[in-house]
């Protein structure tokens, strides 16, 4: 639990819905408009699209903590990240020549996962740790939110229990993202990532509790690629364009 714990606040499945309605918002703007547009609709889209990933990177934390099986969380997100891989591929590179220079973010999030896992263990000493955790966040790099994600993970992970801590760590881990793509991508769209600041306020009114209904894991798994999948055949089908 987080130690703002209120039954009357929001379960973690309210949470998700939010997250899932904001990236799919995010990713339409993608779609429609050219990326880096600054018309003042496109913006807000991506605006909004900004409260997915801190909540999902809090949510990942939460299901370290409550999951019955490490292992078989890991292999969901894995295959997960797999598929969703050519999904988002689909959906973003026009001709599909660039599918193995970038992934989506959900190769973050496990990674992150695993980080934490790693940096949790009670079998390996800390140098031992930090050797294995090397690689693994490295890995995250061609990811989308790259390898931020994945100490944003970590170190909430770390603060479980400590809701400042965690997003003090969040803060500075995307803000780290944010100067690099400030300085390589675009200087508007880099300061924009700084709005995950935004989910803040919904993450405090987390309230430890999941929610009646169960499916919910099972809908994200399911419509996070499939909505990739639909945008492609928009953006093939319909627009007749890319995005590059």
């Amino acid at each position: 639990m987080t130690s703002n714990e209120d039954t009357k606040g929001l379960t973690s499945n309210t949470i998700k819905i939010i997250a899932i309605i904001a990236m799919t918002i995010d990713h339409s703007a993608t779609i429609l408009f050219p990326r880096f547009s600054l018309d003042i609709p496109v913006v807000l889209m991506h605006i909004i699209g900004r409260l997915t990933a801190p909540i999902m990177m809090f949510l990942i934390v939460e299901g370290y903590y409550h999951t019955r099986n490490i292992k078989k969380y890991i292999f969901r997100l894995f295959i997960l990240a797999i598929i969703s891989h050519f999904a988002y591929a689909f959906a973003f590179d026009k001709d599909f020549k660039t599918v193995f220079d970038q992934t989506s973010v959900i190769w973050a999030y496990m990674l992150g996962l695993i980080a934490l896992v790693i940096r949790e263990s009670d079998t390996l000493k800390m140098w031992q740790k930090n050797i294995i955790l090397f690689p693994v966040i490295l890995a995250a790099f061609p990811a989308d939110w790259s390898s931020p994600a994945v100490f944003a993970v970590l170190y909430m992970g770390l603060n479980h229990g400590n809701f400042k801590k965690q997003m003090i760590s969040l803060v500075i881990c995307i803000a780290v993202y944010s100067a690099v793509y400030a300085i390589f991508l675009n200087v508007v769209y880099g300061i924009m990532q700084m709005l995950i600041v935004l989910a803040i306020p919904i993450l405090y009114r987390y309230n430890g509790q999941r929610g009646k209904w169960k499916g919910m894991k099972w809908l994200f798994y399911v419509y996070y690629p499939l909505h990739l999948i639909i945008l492609g055949l928009i953006r093939v089908f319909i627009l007749h364009k890319g995005i590059n």
